[in-house]
């Protein structure tokens, strides 16, 4: 009989590190099923989807962009606006025909299309700003949604929280990102994990308070962002999220010259 409950516990306990080991590599993220399973509990109305303009910039995104729009919209998501940087391909037609609003951008750059969008006359009182690739997963918006809910004026996606991940994080973009994090946290007494990723929902009223400010062209949006909401004394909290590898085609982004730009965005917020 003992010998027969020790085989029971050997057997069970083998079940849950299997389990275990499953959540840290079956999919490429770490304990990603928590995320999964807080969306589940925590899952949208109509009147608060309603409420919230997801702003999407694109550049030749037409293999990814129906993706992530068709998975916003599943989820409630109807008010998506395309910022469009003078695509060669089929980004625009693809957008339109799925029926959301697209602005063409008249600059060039992320950031430029960033604030372009900001001061678009119809925003929400919630806005999201994601990425086009299909690198972020729209599920997770749940939990973004409902920490803005808590009273904070701006959330922004972790991959270094517990629960968050990255499939698509290069050694020298993790160093540069946790020494950017480091500046950062060391000059305005802030506590991010995470400061180049572009994952974020705001409140209006603080897009307002940062908007005519915002003098970054690049990625290096981000960073002048995240930086000038704690310059400004607004809230900011951190939720866990995994970035996916991109399906289709190569990022825009380049370690070093976006790195060098962020670097150099750092320094000027902290001189004037």
């Amino acid at each position: 009989m003992t010998r027969s409950v020790e085989i029971k516990g050997y057997f069970h306990l083998l079940v849950r590190m299997t389990t275990f080991i499953r959540s840290l590599f079956g999919t490429g993220s770490f304990d990603a099923s928590l995320i999964n399973r807080e969306n589940e509990r925590y899952g949208y109305s109509q009147s608060q989807s309603s409420e919230v303009t997801v702003i999407i910039p694109t550049l030749n995104e037409e293999k990814s962009i129906a993706g992530v729009i068709e998975e916003l919209k599943r989820i409630g998501f109807s008010k998506i606006l395309i910022v469009d940087g003078n695509s060669k391909d089929e980004t625009v037609a693809i957008a339109e025909k799925l029926g959301v609003d697209v602005i063409h951008q008249n600059g060039h750059g992320k950031g430029d299309a960033l604030r372009q969008a900001f001061s678009y006359d119809g925003l929400s009182n919630l806005i999201v700003m994601m990425d086009a690739d299909g690198s972020m997963r729209p599920k997770e918006l749940a939990s973004f949604i409902k920490t803005l809910d808590s009273g904070v004026d701006l959330v922004k996606g972790s991959r270094f929280l517990p629960g968050g991940y990255s499939e698509d994080m290069t050694f020298i973009r993790r160093m540069g990102n946790g020494l950017f994090v480091w500046l950062v946290n060391s000059i305005w007494s802030a506590s991010y994990t995470d400061l180049c990723y572009g994952f974020a929902a705001f409140k209006k009223d603080a897009i307002k308070r940062i908007f005519p400010n915002l003098i970054s062209k690049n990625f290096e949006i981000e960073t002048e962002i995240f930086i000038k909401v704690k310059k400004c004394g607004l809230t900011v909290a951190e939720v866990p999220s995994t970035e996916l590898r991109r399906k289709f085609g190569k990022s825009n982004l380049s370690a070093v010259k976006d790195g060098y730009r962020i670097l150099k965005t750092i320094i000027r917020e902290f001189i004037f």
